[in-house]
């Protein structure tokens, strides 16, 4: 019996993904929250600016909670949650709320998902932006 392995995310995975992500908005002019969750939705890294909403950590944090638990990122989910949407009814009864608002991006390897990020602190369009932007440094 063969056995398929694949890399997990690393805590050194996670200071790349925050680091990428904080540079491309500090290149925007905008301060945010980062967080990085492993494939399990254990808190693997996180960072808050001083500068950012304090409310921005929690947002952060569920942007990157729910893009794990779909496996997809919040901006494709935002439609699916209006009424008529294929999660109008989902069931919020999970260990956190779930947030459909642009921002998270599950992180994948050898097309396996290992984690997820979440930013919070600009604009949905520009936390999207700079989450994708870090999950591709990862590459």
């Amino acid at each position: 019996m063969s056995t398929t392995t694949f890399a997990p995310l690393t805590i050194e995975d996670a200071e790349l993904l925050i680091a990428t992500a904080r540079r491309a908005a500090e290149d925007a002019g905008v301060t945010v929250s980062v967080t990085v969750l492993d494939a399990g939705g254990h808190l693997l890294a996180f960072r808050r600016d001083d500068r950012a909403v304090l409310i921005s950590g929690e947002t952060s944090t569920r942007k990157a909670y729910t893009a794990l638990q779909l496996n997809a990122p919040t901006a494709d989910l935002v439609e699916a949650v209006q009424p008529g949407g294929l999660f109008h009814t989902l069931p919020t009864a999970l260990d956190r709320p779930l947030l459909f608002i642009a921002g998270g991006v599950p992180v994948h390897r050898d097309g396996r998902l290992i984690g997820a990020i979440g930013v919070g602190g600009g604009a949905p369009e520009q936390d999207h932006g700079f989450a994708t932007e870090a999950v591709t440094a990862l590459v």
